[in-house]
């Protein structure tokens, strides 16, 4: 995890206010650090903040090598296949940085395929001197941010998170202006012009979710069921193995649910089989003993034998850091918010009490295997599959987003091998009844089925219902939501909310929690909601006002 800045078109005169905006993102790259003005193109600045996790002394950017000495590169990812394509395209490596093999493959293959070669999460501007060209590309699922400012006057930026860019627009007079994440599982080629302006030259998705040219579905006996387990096994091993890509502590987030606890149990398995040097460090948060996460996560970490903490925190400590979440994860979505405080607070003590710095989790598995427990609605097996890619498709927007950036506001690296390619292609092309939820109401079942023999987890964790994340970290009888509701209720006068529409037309705030979050949000990121937060994150197919899965009818955790 880096932070990658860069603006082209721009006057030099500014470049005390764009060193400023560029220490916005220094968060998520406290170990070394490049600011420069490009020369060789003119009106232009790079920006890079670095936190080394594979620790070469050559990993610092913008990187230019040797071979390629008009190319220079901005990454913020790891390319897990990097060794695999050093060889089946015949280069060698100066650096020993894994981004290093995207400028060999750009300058034997072209953008679009470099891009479709690579295994790994990204976000990467590369810079062509010799024909004065700028691309910009993004990882599948958006899991490494990206954020683009486009202007009406030709200057381009790019940065890690909007709040690198927010301020540079302050100089722009009247020049319009927006700034957007960038699509993921897309690239963009902008050409540089003799007067420094950036014209988009062609913009394209490279990459179809559960799409790869190369995959197809396979079975090897006629009982498809224990096939399916087999494979599940392996391809999620694979991926957590892959992603062990660290000179740096390895830990992981464990709420005792399924996800994490899968993850966690796998991590800790491969490292004592690869006799890597320390237990795997393993964090769980609530208000209490009896909240219900760390009670499960507790037997886990026993189970599994991780160097096992426990995070309590109180109602001040949700309310004192409210403003700054917010602020962190860049939206005033009302889930997002909600199931950000925990994962800052967790954060917070990782980077303030240990020495771990990347984290393993169980994001993505939700919207990959239709965990969410509104999907025991779905009228029918397709129109389950299509909101499963649905939410893949937007999880940069919402559970993407927010795992990012509450972690790498205290500079930790995140890695998540539920969105990693080969495992969520093979699991979106198994038919789509075998990944509904199975007798209406066992959510994941094929995953859980395929760990079932495994002794991996105990099986009370491996067949633990869905629980909704407000619950899971507070108490049975009062949720998280509550807790926030009833100091906003005090803070929001009712006055005030019932400008509410007046106050924002677009996307306005339902609720006294949302106009605050919104309320906040216009501070930091004012009139940009439009770019950065589409829409509310909503579960479908059931008539509730609040997107806690509380409100959900079968709701049973």
């Amino acid at each position: 995890m880096c932070g990658i800045w860069a603006i082209f078109g721009v006057e030099t005169t500014n470049y005390e206010k764009y060193e400023r905006a560029f220490h916005q993102i220094r968060h998520r790259g406290p170990d070394a650090l490049r600011f420069q003005y490009e020369n060789e193109i003119e009106k232009a600045f790079f920006g890079f903040h670095r936190l080394s996790i594979v620790c070469t002394p050559f990993g610092i950017q913008p990187m230019r090598l040797y071979q390629h000495s008009t190319v220079n590169l901005l990454c913020n990812g790891e390319i897990y296949n990097c060794h695999n394509l050093a060889k089946e395209f015949n280069f060698k490596y100066e650096t020993g940085s894994d981004v290093e093999c995207i400028i060999h493959l750009f300058q034997k293959l072209g953008i679009e395929k470099c891009a479709q070669q690579l295994d790994g999460v990204y976000a990467f501007c590369l810079v062509d001197l010799h024909t004065r060209t700028v691309y910009i590309a993004r990882d599948p699922f958006g899991v490494r941010p990206l954020f683009r400012l486009v202007t009406s006057a030709g200057i381009l930026g790019i940065s890690s998170e909007a709040k690198g860019l927010i301020d540079i627009t302050k100089t722009f007079g009247d020049v319009k202006w927006y700034i957007e994440q960038f699509p993921p599982g897309c690239y963009a080629k902008y050409r540089i012009g003799l007067d420094f302006k950036c014209k988009l030259v062609e913009e394209k998705r490279f990459y179809q979710i559960g799409k790869l040219p190369w995959f197809k579905p396979w079975f090897k006996h006629e009982n498809v069921i224990e096939d399916i387990g087999c494979n599940i096994r392996n391809l999620l091993t694979a991926a957590v193995e892959k992603r062990l890509m660290s000179d740096r502590r390895i830990g992981c987030l464990l709420s005792g649910g399924l996800d994490s606890s899968l993850i966690s149990a796998i991590l800790v398995k491969l490292t004592k089989e690869k006799n890597i040097p320390y237990r795997v460090q393993s964090f769980s948060i609530g208000m209490g003993d009896d909240s219900p996460d760390l009670l499960a996560a507790r037997e886990v970490a026993k189970f599994i034998d991780s160097e096992h903490h426990e995070i309590i925190f109180t109602e001040n400590d949700v309310i004192e850091i409210l403003d700054k979440v917010i602020y962190s994860v860049e939206s005033c979505d009302i889930t997002t918010i909600r199931a950000s405080i925990g994962m800052f607070l967790i954060s917070k003590y990782i980077k303030e009490n240990t020495d771990t710095t990347v984290i393993f989790s169980g994001e993505g598995a939700d919207e990959l295997a239709q965990g969410y427990i509104y999907f025991k609605d779905a009228p029918t097996n397709e129109e389950g599959n299509e909101e499963s890619l649905k939410l893949l498709s937007e999880i940069y927007l919402f559970d993407g987003l927010r795992a990012d950036r509450t972690t790498s506001a205290h500079s930790l690296e995140l890695r998540v091998p539920f969105l990693d390619l080969q495992f969520t292609n093979y699991f979106l092309n198994l038919p789509s009844q075998l990944r509904k939820p199975r007798d209406g109401f066992i959510e994941k079942y094929l995953i859980r089925s395929a760990f079932n023999c495994t002794d991996l987890l105990p099986q009370c964790i491996l067949w633990r219902p869905k629980e909704a994340f407000s619950d899971g970290v507070t108490h049975k009888k009062r949720s998280l939501f509550n807790i926030i509701q009833e100091w906003v209720e005090h803070v929001v006068s009712d006055t005030e909310f019932a400008k509410a529409s007046e106050d924002y037309p677009y996307l306005t705030p339902p609720t006294k929690e949302a106009y605050y979050y919104r309320k906040i949000f216009e501070k930091y990121y004012p009139g940009q909601v439009k770019n950065l937060v589409p829409h509310y994150w909503m579960p479908r197919w059931t008539d509730v006002m609040d997107p806690s899965a509380r409100f959900i009818e079968h709701y049973a955790a």
